[in-house]
């Protein structure tokens, strides 16, 4: 006989700036309408300047450094400290460059060792760009990303290999549940710590997922596995923030 469990948070990431390192949090304050503090607060421009800090839109991912192109982004490892908005980049162990990113100097730092890094995939000089209370999520909803680590194991079985969680780049990871049960909380809320979440959507992957967070090796094939496994190539879910609240590791996910 089974035992029912309640599904639970087992793990929080913000991710400063589009692309960039993941960052754990034992637990984060959340506004309804709004994502996780800081996250995907900044992102770099590749090249051509669509983006308008004065009146901020969603664009498509393409405009901007991303893994799905730039794999090697992975192979970065960086810092971003709230008080001063300041972003550090190591390689190898070793710091490679720093700068405030609310000012011009600070901004112009970080894009001068991109400029160099990246050299061979830019379309012309990088930019890092961010507006107040903007997200430069994929979806053009200010949101949460959720994935359940029981999918992330039955997808391991289809592919006969141990896959990284963190290939997925979600908020929030919770346990608990079957694979595949949180696309049956599409249009219902959810109770997390003292806050609601409303979930509206499952997550369509991208050639992202291929590459592997730790090595930076583009190293899998996870839409097509996906769409060959189970029809579709849809990976977590995500949910709008519609109350107040806190998030922290061990919550309980409690469903209607």
């Amino acid at each position: 006989m089974s035992i029912a469990t309640t599904p639970s948070v087992t793990s929080i990431y913000r991710y400063p700036v589009k692309g960039l390192t993941p960052e754990a949090l034992n637990s984060v304050t959340v506004e309804a309408g709004n994502c996780l503090p800081f996250d995907r607060s900044y992102a770099i421009e590749n090249g051509g300047g669509r983006f308008d800090p004065l009146q901020p839109k969603h664009l498509p991912k393409i405009n901007f450094l991303m893994l799905m192109r730039n794999e090697r982004m992975a192979s970065l490892r960086s810092s971003f400290d709230d008080t001063t908005q300041t972003l550090t980049i190591f390689r190898d162990g070793g710091q490679v460059a720093q700068g405030q990113l609310t000012t011009p100097i600070g901004r112009q730092l970080i894009e001068q060792f991109l400029s160099s890094y990246f050299a061979h995939e830019l379309r012309g000089a990088p930019k890092i760009v961010h507006a107040q209370d903007h997200t430069f999520s994929d979806v053009p909803v200010k949101c949460l990303h959720i994935v359940n680590l029981a999918s992330v194991r039955e997808l391991e079985r289809a592919a006969g290999r141990e896959i990284d969680p963190l290939r997925f780049r979600a908020n929030v990871y919770i346990d608990g549940l079957e694979p595949w049960q949180e696309f049956n909380w599409i249009g219902k809320t959810l109770e997390i710590g003292t806050t609601g979440l409303s979930v509206f959507t499952r997550t369509k992957r991208c050639d992202a997922t291929n590459v592997d967070p730790a090595t930076a090796a583009r190293d899998m094939a996870i839409p097509n596995l996906l769409q060959r496994q189970w029809g579709h190539s849809d990976f977590g879910i995500y949910a709008k923030v519609v109350a107040n609240g806190t998030i922290s590791i061990d919550d309980a996910i409690i469903t209607p």
